[in-house]
């Protein structure tokens, strides 16, 4: 049986704040309106400040091991969520979606995605309680989806969308769904695909599942406001694809080392430390590369200009 930290009353308390958040949410958007920076610079340091807190609590409750399980996993599943935002951005982008409406789409998807990853999350918990080997079948999943994604960036297809091509949105059309519909069904089908790598992901780092689902919580309830801070920067991460096949990688190699490791303890394993320290190793450069590109493409595109 999977150890965690939480009683009953814990999961209550957090289902019960993760509700109320999502009610705040929408009541924010009942009237469509663009949203300022100011107000998506206000919530995204209200999402980001909420679970740093939370952080302290765990780690102050259960203990560094812990603390180390609970900010990694975070840190993990936010990365893995400006991701699911460019591809958010680029379907409001392909189906031409107004700016006032598009915190509305935003929310569905946010609570799509949350429903989504609670149900993989508690079958996950389920099997990895009964079968060992799902660790190994994780694994092998991330290793699948790292391989894919660094191809595609190779291949310079990583930040392509075509709705078209979508089953949901051949569906939706078929059914006489209306366009805002069809629009949050795609979103919804990215969702699946997600949450299909995001939770063993986070699994790879903790095997609480409670701590699962705070860190998959936490890093969506705040992606509405982040993806309008971020809106114009994603465009310049463009080794995040790079990165991100990079952290899968190596979680899908920790979970094949910890199932090695119940079977023949002279298998190393990577400890959480070391974990956290070669992530957050990752994104740093990933982004320091990324903007370096971006600045270089930039210089090229306005030499070529002014030469023209």
């Amino acid at each position: 049986m999977l150890h965690t930290i939480a009683t009953p009353t814990l999961w209550a308390v957090t289902i019960a704040a993760v509700v109320v958040l999502i009610a705040l949410d929408f009541l924010l958007t009942r009237r469509p309106h663009e949203v300022s920076m100011k107000e998506a610079l206000g919530w995204s340091a209200f999402y980001i400040a909420l679970p740093l807190a939370f952080g302290v609590w765990v780690w102050s409750a259960h203990g560094s091991q812990t603390g180390f399980e609970y900010y990694t996993g975070y840190i993990v599943e936010k990365s893995l969520s400006v991701d699911n935002l460019f591809v958010f951005m680029l379907l409001l982008a392909a189906f031409a979606v107004p700016r006032h409406l598009q915190q509305k789409v935003l929310l569905f998807g946010i609570v799509g995605a949350l429903v989504l990853r609670g149900i993989f999350i508690a079958l996950g918990a389920a099997a990895l309680s009964r079968w060992d080997v799902v660790f190994l079948i994780f694994g092998a999943i991330l290793l699948a989806t790292a391989v894919k994604l660094f191809v595609e960036a190779l291949q310079g297809h990583d930040q392509e969308v075509d709705p078209e091509e979508m089953l949901a949105v051949r569906l939706g059309r078929k059914i006489g769904l209306k366009p805002m519909a069809i629009v949050v069904l795609a979103i919804f089908a990215t969702d699946i695909i997600f949450a299909v790598d995001s939770v063993p992901a986070v699994y790879g780092i903790t095997g609480d599942p409670y701590l699962v689902f705070a860190t998959n919580a936490f890093a969506l309830l705040g992606l509405r406001a982040l993806y309008f801070v971020l809106e114009g920067a994603l465009s310049k991460l463009v080794h995040l694809s790079y990165g991100l096949a990079a952290i899968l990688a190596f979680i899908g190699v920790k979970l094949g080392l910890h199932w090695a490791h119940g079977h023949w303890a002279g298998v190393p394993v990577v400890p959480t430390w070391l974990s956290l320290v070669i992530i957050v190793g990752i994104l740093a450069v990933t982004v320091t590369t990324s903007l370096i590109a971006s600045s270089r493409s930039e210089r090229e595109e306005v030499l070529e200009s002014s030469d023209a």
